[in-house]
């Protein structure tokens, strides 16, 4: 896969479709990499008329690792306490518009996950003129009393890292149970094969650590998201256990004439069976441009 220089770091990124289709970009969550899009999810959204981009965020997959910035006190983070994180939202912000500078696209649809949904959010804040759609999937704010986990979600996010191949597939295999979707799970032999390839493409934990010490650092984009005219579509399972769906309400509510779409069954994940669903949506959300 190619790679493109942004904002001083490289980025990993592959496309799908027709170059000359409107662009889509896929921004993944917390510690995901570009496969984690599904292929098939993909195809989908080729099917329906996008050229799409997808690609592993900083400090994951093959993208640029950024060690050197050590292992954030996350604990201080997430208390409030005084501490320093390695990098905020808005630089995956500028990580992102410096991937189309990069590709030659002056406006993209954006589609994001979870924290690819906040750092959606910032770019569309940040590079309003870089985004034509919005797509904020089990996504949140910033602020902090809306989209909370679920204690039994909040301690898989919060399991120290492995040091083998066996431990790492097995807690990936442990979260997947905890934050699937409880109406649409999925086959125990695609959650492996999922998990397995995750792992032998890019297994890097304290990246991770590093991203989510981002995310619980910057600002609540609340009043920020006011600002938004970007055509909006906000879609969060009603069974999301990692962020519930409070996220999605208040991320809704604070972008004018954004349509909220809550599916009940859906929990913190892609099911298969949702892809038709979340496709037409994207696509209807963009027509809206």
């Amino acid at each position: 896969m190619p790679k493109a220089k942004s904002n001083g770091i490289e980025l990993e990124y592959d496309t799908l479709g027709d170059p000359d289709d409107p662009a889509l970009l896929l921004i993944m969550g917390l510690g995901a990499q570009l496969i984690d899009w599904p292929q098939g999810f993909c195809e989908q959204l080729v099917a329906a008329g996008f050229h799409v981009i997808r690609f592993d965020n900083r400090d994951a997959g093959l993208s640029t690792s950024l060690d050197e910035l050590g292992v954030p006190d996350l604990a201080a983070i997430l208390s409030g306490r005084p501490a320093q994180p390695p990098y905020l939202l808005a630089d995956f912000a500028a990580d992102t518009a410096g991937l189309l500078d990069a590709l030659d696209i002056d406006r993209a649809h954006v589609l994001g996950a979870s924290l690819g949904g906040m750092v959606a959010q910032q770019l569309t804040i940040d590079h309003p003129q870089r985004v034509r759609s919005l797509c904020s999937v089990m996504s949140m704010t910033g602020d902090h009393s809306v989209g909370r986990a679920t204690p039994e979600a909040a301690a898989v996010l919060g399991r120290p890292p492995v040091s083998s191949r066996e431990e790492a597939i097995a807690n990936g295999l442990l979260s997947a149970r905890v934050i699937g979707s409880p109406g649409y799970p999925t086959p125990e032999e695609e959650l492996l094969r999922r998990i397995t390839a995750k792992f032998d493409r890019s297994y890097r934990p304290l990246g991770t650590m590093r991203q989510y010490a981002a995310a619980a650092a910057s600002p609540d984009r609340t009043a920020a998201l006011g600002g938004v005219t970007a055509p909006t579509v906000v879609i969060h399972g009603e069974a999301d256990p990692l962020i519930d769906m409070s996220g999605g309400r208040a991320t809704a509510a604070a972008i004018p004439d954004a349509e909220l779409i809550v599916i009940p069954g859906m929990g913190h994940d892609l099911p298969r069976a949702l892809w038709p669903q979340i496709v037409a949506a994207v696509r209807r959300n963009a027509l809206r441009v």
